[in-house]
């Protein structure tokens, strides 16, 4: 097997990947420079490469382009402080396999080098994956990982024209998400249009998509050209699709499927180049179950789909969020930025925000025109806003009230499935129970964290080696 290189100008990071490595019998050789790098690449081929992307003497992004010129099956791993979406478009615009945020884990760090050295092996066998992604600007923040997931699937997602399906809580920023998938796609030098079904009346939803002829109904005095029309060589975003109405959605599919559509009135079939991105913060499986959403359309929008994390999934983001939402609305305001207290941030860090990020954007307005001091400390925090939080049991930041609330209909069902097997005289009923608990608490931790083992297991707070010894004995294939 070929070694791992390691290219960091931090001595420390160097030193604590060796020393992971050679605890997991990895082969690995390290370097303080990209220089050096493309030096050795002259003589041997690693198999996987982890870089920095910001040294003294050679940038990260650099080394992987030039990498990718020379050796384009070569999987390049890029490790960043910076935990934004332009780092990680930027990464993989370059083809990196994939990107680590500082501070890592370093389980997590070894068990992406093991994925990129089976990459590797995959890649030498004739398998290669395309890449290439383009980098713009964005105004998403978050280090925390249910965002790193939504970043990569944005970089992923960079030179795909499919439909995309984003769902989330209302306020968690899903219309900032289809502006980047527009922005890093092929798609950017067309329109974005954003269209919200809730904010318009029902019977003028049709008109508003597919456009009307003139003379079409009372009132139609010209012709119209409906969003379809308008976002034809780009991108066409549909926001609350859950809302449609059962009749519009049949003319929505038609025109997903062909691409072709009738203007209200019209004769002729119009068709666009679109590509669509619709949101909702509706379970549509439910709709479709209560008979109130097409089955068939849901599949036509469901090719892809991208779940944006309510906020107090993502607790250690809030700092970082009221930090800019401070400077930002001080911006738009023309005043001096405000500063908000330790105890302030802990305060809101410990805080449930059923808005999410809307409403924590719209508290730091409200700080920041309200307040009279240019220090903000809790007895300046709105008494609403305030109570919200004293309702929250919570024993730590980002714990999720629904979570630390249970409710107690789980405990008497299992109550009467217990008294039913004692009652059949089954044999070792609390190890039958201790097992299917185990193995539906797994499950739950592997769906949640998308089959990652070590966030699994710190979310569930037990050990690397536990949960995978509980996989193997309860037969869970992650």
């Amino acid at each position: 097997m070929k070694p791992v290189w390691i290219v960091d100008d931090d001595q420390s990071i160097r030193w604590v990947l060796e020393k992971a490595l050679t605890r997991e019998n990895i082969a690995h050789k390290s370097f303080s420079n990209p220089n050096d790098v493309l030096s050795a690449l002259e003589k041997e081929l690693p198999q996987v490469i982890i870089s920095d992307i910001r040294m003294p003497r050679g940038n990260g992004l650099d080394l992987l382009q030039t990498i990718k010129e020379t050796h384009p099956l070569l999987p390049v791993i890029i490790m960043t402080a910076y935990s934004d979406l332009d780092s990680a478009v930027s990464s993989f615009q370059g083809g990196a396999f994939d990107y680590l945020t500082k501070p890592f884990d370093i389980d997590k760090a070894i068990e992406l080098i093991r994925r990129g050295m089976e990459q590797g092996e995959r890649n030498q066998s004739g398998n290669k994956e395309a890449n290439g992604w383009r980098q713009d600007a964005t105004e998403i923040i978050g280090q925390a990982p249910a965002m790193q997931e939504v970043f990569r699937a944005i970089g992923r997602l960079a030179q795909s024209h499919s439909t995309v399906l984003i769902t989330g809580e209302s306020g968690t920023g899903k219309e900032l998400v289809a502006q980047a998938l527009h922005r890093h796609s092929p798609r950017a030098k067309g329109p974005f249009m954003a269209f919200s079904t809730a904010a318009v009346p029902k019977d003028l939803l049709e008109s508003e998509l597919f456009g009307h002829e003139r003379g079409a109904f009372p009132g139609a005095l010209t012709l119209r050209r409906g969003r379809f029309e308008q976002a034809d060589g780009g991108t066409l975003f549909l926001d609350g699709i859950g809302d449609i109405p059962l009749d519009l959605q049949t003319r929505l599919l038609r025109a997903l499927t062909d691409g072709h559509f009738y203007r209200v009135g019209g004769q002729d079939p119009i068709k666009a180049n679109v590509r669509i991105i619709a949101s909702t913060h509706q379970n549509l499986e439910a709709r479709v179950a209560a008979g109130a959403f097409r089955e068939d359309l849901l599949h036509r929008l469901n090719i892809i789909r991208l779940r944006m994390p309510p906020l107090r999934e993502r607790a250690e983001d809030i700092p970082v969020l009221a930090h800019y939402f401070m400077l930002s609305c001080a911006k738009a305001l023309s005043v001096a930025p405000k500063k908000l207290s330790d105890e302030v941030l802990k305060e809101i860090t410990a805080m449930p925000f059923p808005g999410n990020v809307r409403q924590l954007e719209n508290l730091c307005h409200w700080l920041t025109v309200m307040t009279p001091s240019n220090l903000i400390g809790t007895s300046d925090l709105p008494a609403d806003i305030v109570a919200q939080a004293n309702e929250r049991p919570l024993t730590g930041p980002g714990e999720m009230a629904s979570s630390l609330s249970l409710s107690t209909d789980w405990e008497s069902g299992l109550s009467r499935v217990a008294s039913q097997m004692l009652q059949d005289g089954v044999v070792s009923v609390y190890d039958a129970l201790s097992s299917k608990f185990e193995k539906v608490v797994l499950q739950a931790a592997l769906e949640v964290t998308r089959g990652r083992r070590v966030e699994a297991a710190q979310r569930l707070g037990i050990g690397r080696n536990t949960i995978t010894r509980k996989l193997q004995e309860l037969g869970i294939n992650d």
